[in-house]
C-alpha cells in the first residue's frame, strides 16, 4: 500500500523550536520549504531569509528566550502544536511568558510551507505592560457581558 501523504517531521521540528539559540537559526529554518509562508500577530513574511530574521529578531528583542511545545499533534500534511514562550524582559529583566499555538502544513518532503502562530497579544502581551494594562483591564471590563 502506498500513500501520497508527506513524513511529517514533528520530533524534530519540536526538537528544533525547543532547542533554538541563535547560531542554530540556520538549521531551525532549514525545516522550512524556500517559499514557506509565516505569520504571527506582528509579522507576516514569505521566504526562509524573511523567516530567519523574524527569530533573530526574537533573540536581539528579548533576553533568554526559549520554546517549551506542550502537545504536538501530527495529522497527514499538518501538525498542530500548543507552546509557551518564555523571556525575559531586556528593559526591565522581568520574566515574560506567552501561551500560544501553531498549524504548520507541511510539502511532500516533509517541509514546513506554512507557519500560522495563534496567541493574544492583547491577554498575553498588552496586558502585562504598566501603562496598557491599566487600559486594557479598563476596556476588558466595560466590554465584558453581565454575568
Amino acid at each position: 500500500m502506498t500513500t501520497d501523504a508527506p513524513v511529517v517531521p514533528i520530533a524534530r521540528v519540536v526538537r528544533a523550536y525547543e532547542t533554538l539559540r541563535p547560531d542554530s537559526v540556520p538549521a531551525l529554518v532549514a525545516h522550512y520549504a524556500p517559499d514557506a509562508r509565516f505569520k504571527d500577530p506582528f509579522n507576516e513574511v514569505s521566504g526562509q531569509l524573511a523567516i530567519a530574521r523574524i527569530f533573530q529578531h526574537m533573540f536581539e528583542a528579548v533576553d533568554e528566550p526559549r520554546f517549551q511545545v506542550l502537545e504536538a499533534i501530527a495529522q497527514g500534511e499538518q501538525a498542530f502544536l500548543t507552546w509557551d514562550f518564555h523571556s525575559r524582559s531586556r528593559s526591565t529583566g522581568k520574566p515574560l511568558s506567552i501561551h500560544g499555538a501553531t498549524h504548520l502544513r507541511f510539502d511532500a518532503q516533509g517541509r514546513i510551507t506554512q507557519h500560522r502562530d495563534y496567541w493574544d497579544a492583547a491577554e498575553e502581551l498588552y496586558a502585562k505592560q504598566p501603562v496598557l494594562g491599566a487600559l486594557m483591564r479598563c476596556l476588558q471590563r466595560r466590554l465584558r457581558a453581565p454575568a
